[in-house]
């Protein structure tokens, strides 16, 4: 590390504990996309104290933070995301969620945090010359909180030449970090397969249509999607991550679902993949 990069460090260390603080405030109170208000009302006001310019409401429940300094008309902007998963936590230590079924499995109170701390920083070193955007998303997880900013004049309000983000990566050892040339995180998708078949008995599997057993036909078949239909030289990602069917031992349901993500680095290959599970899901059902 430069000997620059050393002072930055050093004159970080006495906001740990504020940092701490912070982190574990929004850790206990995680809220889900677009309904993040107790989490942008602590983000507007640690902003505020730090004395930089507030805009409330870009997407929704997003916030932005201005802070100038010297003469340069360079403006770049700093993003992270504020919004939790529904999921429920199994930790005990103190600062566990609140909301039951609610929790920031992903980290992004972590990201909130640093970007609160860097904010802070600058506010204090105004060690850069023109503008810098604090831009705090709402609703990442699939719901288009990024969609939302945009639609709302994020970049005709707040230009940037440049914007900058990171994810957290609990593998990492502490201090490295993961950085390429090109695209690195991919885009998401969600779906949802319904199966419906006919119930039966389970002594009788004859008189009915398995959806259960079709589903899992189905789960099978969507693996050879990545394998067989997307180039060996692009990328993507299908994972089936849920099934549901039936609540009885005797009894063969009538209906199933599955769901799940994709991933890829263009709307080609995503789109490419979802006429590929089209095609799999149904020509498998009809088998």
């Amino acid at each position: 590390m430069s000997d620059d990069g050393h002072a930055v460090v050093e004159s970080l260390a006495p906001l740990h504990a504020d940092m701490t603080a912070w982190r574990r405030d929004i850790h206990a109170h995680p809220e889900l996309g677009f309904q993040e208000t107790r989490t942008s009302d602590l983000v507007a006001e640690r902003l505020a104290s730090f004395g930089i310019a507030v805009t409330r409401g870009v997407g929704r429940t997003g916030v932005v933070g201005t802070l100038k300094a010297g003469t340069s008309k360079h403006a770049i902007g700093l993003r992270a995301d504020m919004d939790a998963l529904p999921i429920a936590e199994a930790n005990t230590f103190g600062h566990r969620s609140q909301h039951a079924g609610v929790m920031h499995a992903c980290g992004h109170d972590g990201h909130t945090t640093m970007l609160l701390g860097a904010a802070r920083y600058l506010a204090q070193t105004k060690r850069f010359d023109g503008t810098v955007h604090f831009i705090f998303q709402p609703a990442e997880e699939g719901l288009g909180g990024a969609k939302a900013m945009v639609d709302d004049g994020l970049f005709d309000r707040f230009p940037c030449e440049a914007i900058f983000g990171m994810h957290n990566r609990p593998s990492l050892p502490v201090g490295r970090f993961a950085v390429k040339s090109g695209p690195m995180m991919a885009g998401g998708g969600f779906f949802d397969i319904v199966v419906t078949g006919k119930g039966a008995h389970g002594a009788r599997p004859e008189t009915g249509v398995d959806a259960a057993l079709v589903a899992a036909q189905i789960a099978v078949a969507l693996q050879s999607i990545v394998a067989r239909n997307v180039p060996p030289v692009e990328t993507a990602v299908l994972s089936v991550t849920k099934i549901h069917a039936g609540d009885a031992y005797n009894v063969i349901p009538q209906t199933a679902t599955l769901g799940g993500t994709v991933r890829a680095f263009s709307n080609d290959v995503m789109a490419l993949v979802e006429r590929s599970m089209q095609r799999v899901a149904t020509a498998t059902a009809q088998a």
